[in-house]
Order: C-alpha cells, then sequence, then structure tokens
C-alpha cells in the first residue's frame, strides 16, 4: 500500500477521509490523510511539541498543567482535523499513557476536552503499528524486515515479513529524551557522560536478539532529525561518527545547521547512542523512514473496515 502519492482513478470514490492524533512523550502529532484500498495520500499533518517524558522521568507523573495542555493540544487538533474534512478521528496515547502513574487522568483530561474517545497503546500494539506504517511507505523488497520505533521514553521493535507483519515484538524503556535527562542533560557532555550513557543502553537491550531481517527501518522524530543530520541511512560508521562528534557540538549550532527544532537538538546524541546499539542487533544499517504508528493506525482502520 502507497503512504504517497495520487489516489488511483479506481479508488477515487472510495477514498474517504480520516485522521489520526497520537500523544508521545515528546510530540503530540496529528496526521490527515485520504485513504483507498490501495493507497494512504496525506493532506495534513501538524504537531505540538510537549514533553511529557520529562515529567515521568522527574516524578513518575504529569503535572496538572502539562496534562491540561495535552488536552488543549488534541481538542485543538480534532478540530483541526475536522476542518480538513476527516470523517473520523482516532486518538491514541502511547509511552505516556502507559508509563506515568496518573496516566489515567491523562486519557481522562483528553477525552473530556476533545469528545474523543482515547486508546492507550500497548508496547506490543505501538510496534505492530510502527511496522506497518513503515514497511508500508518504505515497501522494502526484503522477505525479513526490521522496524526501530524511537520515542521520547521507550523504543519498539518489530521484525517479520512485510505481507504478513511481525512475528517478534519487543519495547525497551528508553527512549532518547530518557536517556538524555538521565545522563545527557549537559548541553556538551564530557567523556563520562557519554560513557555511562552508553553503559545503560547496552543493559537496557540486555538479552534483545531479534531475528537478523534483509533490511532495517526507523522512524520516530528524533530518527528523522539524526537523519538530517547523518543522511537517511544510519549505519555503524554513521554513527559512530555521529557519537563521537555531537558531544562537541552546541545543540544550537546543530538545530540552526540542519533546520532541527531548538528541544530536538540535545536528544539526537542519545538518539544516536540508541539507535547504534539497535543498528549493532540488527545487523544491517537503519534506513530512516517517514511512515509509522498514525500511518499505521490508518491502515488497520481500512483493514477492519474491508473484514
Amino acid at each position: 500500500m502507497l503512504l504517497a502519492g495520487a489516489i488511483g482513478e479506481g479508488d477515487h470514490d472510495m477514498a474517504r477521509t480520516a485522521a489520526v492524533i497520537d500523544v508521545g512523550s515528546n510530540t503530540v502529532r496529528l496526521l490527515v490523510a485520504r485513504c483507498s484500498a490501495s493507497s494512504l495520500l496525506p493532506t495534513h499533518t501538524e504537531r505540538v511539541r510537549l514533553g511529557l517524558a520529562h515529567e515521568i522521568e522527574e516524578d513518575e507523573a504529569i503535572g496538572d498543567a502539562n496534562i491540561a495542555a495535552a488536552a488543549e493540544a488534541v481538542r485543538d487538533l480534532c478540530a483541526r482535523a475536522r476542518g480538513c474534512g476527516a470523517e473520523s478521528v482516532e486518538v491514541l496515547v502511547t509511552a505516556p499513557g502507559r508509563q506515568a502513574q496518573n496516566g489515567a487522568e491523562l486519557v481522562e483530561a483528553i477525552q473530556r476536552e476533545s469528545g474523543q474517545r482515547v486508546r492507550v497503546l500497548s508496547a506490543e500494539e505501538e510496534a505492530r503499528l510502527a511496522f506497518a506504517g513503515a514497511v508500508a511507505g518504505a515497501e522494502p523488497s526484503a522477505s525479513l524486515v526490521a522496524v526501530a520505533d524511537l520515542g521520547g521514553a521507550s523504543t519498539e521493535l518489530a521484525v517479520g515479513r512485510p505481507e504478513t507483519g511481525p512475528a517478534w515484538l519487543r519495547s525497551i524503556d528508553l527512549g532518547a529524551l530518557r536517556l538524555t535527562a538521565r545522563f545527557l542533560q549537559a548541553g556538551q557532555p564530557d567523556a563520562d557522560q557519554v560513557d555511562a550513557a552508553r553503559v545503560a543502553v547496552a543493559e537496557a537491550f540486555a538479552g534483545t536478539a531479534p531475528p537478523l531481517p534483509g533490511a532495517a527501518l526507523v522512524v520516530g522524530g528524533s530518527a528523522r532529525a539524526l537523519g538530517r543530520v547523518l543522511g537517511p541511512i544510519l549505519g555503524r560508521g554513521e554513527l559512530e561518527t555521529a557519537v563521537s562528534m555531537l558531544p562537541l557540538c552546541p545543540p544550537d549550532a546543530i538545530a540552526d545547521r540542519f533546520g532541527i527544532g531548538k528541544r530536538r537538538a540535545p536528544l539526537l546524541l542519545a538518539a544516536a547512542l540508541i539507535l547504534a546499539e539497535v543498528q549493532r542487533r540488527f545487523a544491517v544499517p537503519l534506513l530512516v523512514v517517514e511512515g509509522g504508528i498514525r500511518e499505521g493506525a490508518l491502515l488497520a482502520q481500512d483493514e477492519a473496515a474491508a473484514a
């Protein structure tokens, strides 16, 4: 299934406009797309940066102000989706709903403010949707494909055949924002801080032994930002270079040079450390792609409607 390009003439009458909003550890994102049996054409995307994982990391809960901000962001994005012609809007909550002690309060506030039912994704559901969205967008030719979804507070891994979906799934409770908050808060961390972060990543992934794929894809905002710095193919050499060079570069300078958000740039070193471990375990380069859980969720809706 295509995630870009025009809706085919034969599918035009069958196409519908649908939207997915996902509330993640760093960002609330909206995707509106025209969906048909053979294609998915994005028509509008939008994001609101919140950084919920900072509070979860420090206090194990989300403060009232950020709960209210998340609820208001979802309300506004729901209105934007309907203004773009969306016939349906699905609201998903990922790691914040699983990891915050008051995740239920977050969900209740979003439902109350937006009037939409909210679904908290399990780690397995998140990995499956990310796999579906990434594979549909990249259309890899390998018979066995791996997908890594690098978030702010967790990293989901999935390996499987493109035509049947993932058969192996893992969720690692470590993401770019969480690793940064624990070890790399200094704008330019020293060698000891980087080494401590590297050890923490290795410990988090200990015992993770995926089937070896023929191709590997990576999704997520920090992965895409890292791809703007290093290029879309993240192999061992590229990631080792990033881990060596990023501590020497002020995040603001990276943001200005590569057009990366000022709040995203400080997370790139953590992203490189995590993806270096992921790449080592998959044993193939990681290709940065656009598709992810939102696209996967829209594809799942179409599959359910066709069933």
